[in-house]
């Protein structure tokens, strides 16, 4: 018996624990249980006297450290607060200007291991002003409908005159410059917007749009420039009488971009005829987009100021200045040729280049704050640009693909129907149904005033490799289609510039693997950042609240990571409909495993986890997969949770839980400390890895939507430029389509016939006369059949070109050409 009370007590012990770490209960919570639980052995059983002393000394220690504030301080928290500056790794000055910049918002509450779904929920969708809708559906559809990429790209190199003159005239390039100034002054959604339709059309036209309104001039100037600065430059931005460039990137500094070698000397120099303090420049700098038309040049450099003639520093740090590419010694205007792109991109370099001091961005006073401008105003623009141009590849694809997948038949039946193909059909719908959920998300955090340097990271990263997984996936399906390049292949560019949106604005690997984790885990942890500047700070009360906070929340992760695991999260009690509650729940579960992980990580492994950037990147991974699944169901909530959506949800959030679980199996598998590693596996995945890949019939459902035309697939690919023209490449896409839907029917009255031995004739053409002779099917019948099979041969054509595709004069013995080779395009089938 007293055993079975002594094991009953220990289980009992062990659920008070649980309880108690799983709601984060205060040191007096934890010392009240402690004592009763010692009480209850004092009385109730026959614990020998020493063991309950030492028992009831133990609850009074745990007890006076843990409430008596001033005596912790004194002693434990003295000793961790020693450590944690032995061990804090060191933070170099970019890397702490980065973790200064910008802010937090969603990514912070799935750190805490129990996002607040109502606050997810409540936040206002993203929607466009009046005035903005009237430019979309005014301006940039009458800049869509001028855009012809095959022609920009494969003849000109360039934009058309009359485009550039649109561009400027209508205020493309101001959309972010204040109304006050001249500009648009629209919101970042409306900026978005407007990027993504474009970008549908032309990538070319799109990035000349983008880069003014993104990291540049006009950006650093309306943050940081003079009242000079501002009044002088912003009304020429926004009216297209300047075209801005802005020169990071070195040939010696890419992804480090802070140890670029450009510099800047301070010293007086004539500028205007008299002599003042200015800036003596050399620089080297390449990929610069807009370079090679660009009026004004944004230049990063490294300020030095050996005489101290503005200060007592000499080595001041990262400046910027705007320059007039027209300044003397400013060596700017060759182009480099970005894979198939046609927008403006080059190199430009400057030696000993003098400037005045009111050229540099925000004057005097902004020099050696540099790069934390940079990274501020990166965080929006990062947020906007590539993941806009990536939105609109997922759009164009998804309506496209899911049209061609419709129109082309193989063994009778539009290929869209194949299993084979429905897969891939899937993955294009689903992500796209991601990306957009993330774009709009995102693009609310903006607009209500945030800098989210980390969400823009993963933005950046995760947009443009699913951009990446949907155009292959597209490719594949078009087969013949997709590699044969011409005015008729809507896919090829893009497919061929995959690797620019992969590169720039900080590559892919360097994002994943350093930024999106590393700069996560610093700034959305509830503790580890506060735990820092208590440290830097030499300040031991900070330093005490903070440390004891970061144990309790560990603690309680582990207990709420066991727990969830186990219940897989079904007890907790979530805000939102019906629809989405399971899956909410599912994501605090997996949210609390992830500060778990992160926790563990930091404590075992330290100041080395920035080097273990496998580790790292899985950890980003998992952060980023939290907030792409919590964007997921607050757009299926704005939408006003269509019954007709619910499979790209059921897709999009099976996919994000699979690749959740093999994140976090790939962190345990790779953990360093093997033996941490599997007390970390039993709380995370106390039942094992239980978790599927969307199933089959769900995806069957979503490739179902990209090949029906309706109200989802409208919704799926709104924002689109999609002309209601036949002779449109894509236009004609959507007339074949609604063709080929309305020709399913006849053309079932003709197989029934055909099965029941009422046609007999050996060629499509003699079955139709014979059909419509036998009241089969009516003449407007087959007008819409020969209709139709003109629209598939359209849709289905390919390009051909001359035998030396028009670039040489033939030579005296002509050789061999193709069949209407006298035509430069002609088109065939594949």
């Amino acid at each position: 018996m007293h055993t079975l009370f002594l094991l009953g007590a220990i289980f009992a012990a062990i659920l008070v624990a649980g309880a108690l770490a799983y709601h984060r209960a205060n040191a007096f919570a934890w010392s009240l249980a402690m004592a009763a639980g010692v009480a209850a052995l004092t009385f109730a059983t026959g614990t020998p006297l020493a063991v309950l002393t030492v028992l009831w000394v133990a609850v009074g220690i745990f007890a006076a450290f843990g409430i008596v504030k001033p005596l912790r301080r004194a002693s434990v928290s003295r000793l961790f607060f020693g450590i944690y500056k032995k061990v804090l790794p060191q933070v170099s000055q970019t890397e702490q200007e980065a973790l200064d910049a910008g802010s937090i918002w969603w990514d912070a509450d799935l750190f805490t291991g129990k996002p607040d779904w109502g606050k997810l929920l409540a936040y206002p969708e993203a929607r466009l002003s009046a005035d903005e809708r009237a430019f979309i559906e005014g301006p940039v559809e009458e800049l869509c409908g001028m855009l012809d990429e095959w022609d920009i790209t494969h003849q000109r190199m360039d934009l058309p005159p009359e485009v550039w003159k649109f561009i400027r005239e209508k205020g493309f390039l101001g959309i972010i410059i204040p109304k006050s100034f001249g500009g648009l002054g629209f919101s970042a959604f409306a900026h978005s917007e407007i990027v993504t339709k474009i970008s549908t059309r032309s990538g070319t036209a799109a990035v000349t749009v983008m880069v003014p309104n993104s990291l540049g001039p006009a950006e650093l100037l309306i943050h940081y420039g003079t009242d000079e600065q501002k009044n002088h430059y912003l009304p020429r931005l926004a009216k297209g009488l300047e075209i801005p460039c802005f020169a990071l990137t070195n040939p010696e500094a890419g992804s480090d971009a802070g140890a670029i070698p450009d510099f800047g000397i301070v010293c007086k120099g004539m500028h205007e005829g008299r002599e003042v303090v200015g800036v003596r420049l050399t620089w080297d700098k390449r990929y610069i987009t807009l370079g090679p038309v660009a009026t004004i040049l944004g230049l990063a450099f490294k300020l030095f100021d050996p005489e101290k003639l503005i200060g007592d520093k000499e080595d001041i740090g990262i400046t910027l200045a705007l320059i007039p590419t027209s300044h003397k010694g400013v060596n700017i205007g060759r182009r480099h040729i970005p894979l198939s792109g046609a927008f403006m991109n080059g190199p430009n370099h400057g030696t000993d280049v003098f400037i005045p001091m009111s050229w540099i961005i925000g004057g005097e006073k902004q020099v050696g704050n540099g790069w934390r401008m940079l990274v501020e105003c990166l965080a929006a623009g990062r947020s906007i640009s590539l993941p806009s141009m990536s939105m609109a590849a997922g759009k164009l694809s998804t309506r496209a693909t899911g049209a061609y997948a419709r129109i082309r038949s193989q063994f009778k039946t539009p290929i869209g129907k194949f299993e084979g193909v429905e897969e891939p059909l899937a993955r294009i719908g689903g992500n796209t149904y991601m990306m957009d959920a993330t774009r709009r998300l995102t693009m609310t955090a903006l607009d209500l005033g945030e800098k989210p340097s980390v969400i823009s990271a993963i933005c950046k990263y995760h947009m443009t490799e699913r951009m990446r997984s949907i155009l292959n996936d597209a490719m594949d399906i078009h087969g013949g289609k997709g590699i044969m390049m011409g005015p008729n292949n809507y896919l090829g560019g893009a497919y061929q510039s995959i690797p620019i949106a992969i590169t720039v604005e900080g590559a892919n690997i360097l994002t994943r693997s350093l930024i999106i984790f590393g700069q996560g885990a610093i700034r959305c942890h509830p503790f580890v950042l506060k735990e820092i500047a208590a440290v830097g700070a030499d300040d031991l009360v900070a330093f005490d609240r903070a440390f004891w906070g970061h144990m309790a929340f560990t603690i309680s992760n582990a207990a709420r990571s066991s727990y969830l695991g186990i219940t897989g999260g079904e007890t907790v009690t979530v805000a939102g409909p019906l629809e989405t509650r399971r899956y909410l729940q599912m994501m605090t579960r997996f949210s609390s495993a992830f500060a778990l992980l992160s926790d563990i990580s930091m404590f075992v492994i330290g100041g080395s986890l920035k080097r273990r950037e496998k580790i790292s990147a899985r950890l980003g991974d998992i952060l980023s997969l939290l907030y792409i699944a919590s964007a997921t169901v607050k757009r299926f909530n704005d939408e006003g949770r269509q019954k007709e959506d619910r499979p790209l949800l059921d897709w999009a959030m099976f996919d994000t839980f699979f690749k959740l679980q093999v994140a976090m199996d790939g962190v345990l598998d790779n953990f360093p400390n093997r033996w941490v590693a599997a007390w970390m596996r039993m709380l995370v995945f106390p039942k094992g890895l239980t978790l599927n890949a969307p199933f089959d019939k769900v995806g069957a459902k979503v490739a179902a939507i990209l090949i029906t035309p309706g109200p989802a697939r409208d919704r799926l690919t709104a924002g689109a430029y999609i002309p209601r023209d036949e002779n449109d490449v894509i236009g004609r896409l959507e007339f074949a389509m609604e063709a080929v839907v309305k020709a399913e029917t006849i053309e079932a009255k003709m197989r029934k016939a055909t099965k029941d031995g009422l046609l007999t004739q050996r060629t499509v053409e003699e079955r139709r006369t014979v059909a419509l002779a036998q009241g089969i099917i009516t003449q407007a019948d087959v007008e819409h059949l020969e209709y139709t099979d003109r629209l598939r041969r359209d849709v289905v054509k390919v390009d051909d070109f001359e035998n030396d595709l028009g670039r040489g004069a033939k030579s005296q013995e002509e050789p061999w050409q193709p069949t209407d080779s006298k035509k430069k395009v002609a088109a065939t089938s594949m």
